[in-house]
């Protein structure tokens, strides 16, 4: 072979060798927790997608926060909730620790995270920024939902979603400024009136409508879930084992105010390893 047929040759095997693939550094796997309750094992996956709150929940359950506490809100085929201030473990607690856990987490709303069936949801009060509850969440346990009440509940994000950016819009500062300075000063009196008002002039506002994903939609058909609370609530994490378990919680027998008759609590919270 001809000296320069020989090094064609060569640069041509040289070109097709493979290359070698990029190093993809390994994803470190989501943080999990365990909630050991009277009625069995749950299982939860926090999200990184929302890190404030999945370090938040992290720091409590380390510290030991919600052993002890209460599901002091049970409605079947809604919600089963814990970490509210009447709790087993909250009437043990002197003022030095209830102030410990007296703090708003801020509102994480990521458009990929949503209220499926299983899905873990911060509880808030009606602050003005959406921030959620150091303590206090949620677990999704509705079932699926027909076209026609997830098209309701669309309507029903949107009417929040529209007061919220009236109040965040820069000619409505002095409804907002309002706002804080009664919900800073405990005055819910005064914020409620403000709220009412603030609701019916936020009714002409114009802003983008949130529409529901269709794969999100599909969910909700197929597997259940809160939509309404869509895009005003923050969702950290869901439920990877233990739905019958939470199912049973739902199941129980409750007062007028949604509490179950028997005690049903988390005996221990931990973070897996």
């Amino acid at each position: 072979m001809k000296p320069f047929l020989f090094l064609l040759a060569l640069l041509t095997v040289l070109n097709c060798k493979p290359k070698s693939e990029p190093v993809v550094e390994n994803q470190p796997e989501p943080v999990k927790v365990e909630l050991n309750t009277t009625k069995g094992l749950i299982v939860l996956e926090l999200s990184d997608k929302t890190p404030l709150h999945r370090d938040n929940f992290i720091k409590i359950v380390n510290e030991g926060r919600l052993d002890s506490m209460l599901f002091h809100r049970v409605i079947n085929d809604f919600v089963v909730q814990a970490g509210a201030y009447d709790s087993l473990k909250m009437a043990k607690m002197d003022s030095s620790d209830l102030k410990a856990v007296d703090y708003l987490v801020p509102a994480e709303l990521d458009t990929s995270l949503f209220h499926k069936r299983g899905a873990i949801s911060a509880a808030r009060t009606d602050n003005v920024e959406r921030g959620s509850a150091a303590l206090s969440f949620a677990i999704v346990q509705r079932g699926p939902r027909s076209d026609s009440l997830i098209t309701s509940d669309e309507k029903r994000i949107n009417d929040w979603l529209q007061e919220y950016y009236f109040i965040h819009a820069e000619e409505n500062k002095m409804w907002k400024d309002s706002l804080l300075s009664a919900e800073n000063e405990n005055n819910w009196r005064q914020f409620n009136v403000l709220k009412d008002t603030i609701r019916s002039l936020a009714k002409s506002f114009e802003f983008t409508p949130y529409v529901i994903p269709e794969h999100h939609r599909e969910v909700y058909r197929t597997l259940g879930g809160n939509t309404h609370l869509d895009q005003n609530y923050t969702v950290f994490g869901e439920v990877i084992s233990g739905m019958p378990v939470v199912d049973s919680i739902a199941a129980a027998e409750v007062n007028d105010r949604d509490r179950p008759l028997e005690n049903i609590y988390i005996i221990s919270a931990k973070v897996l390893e």
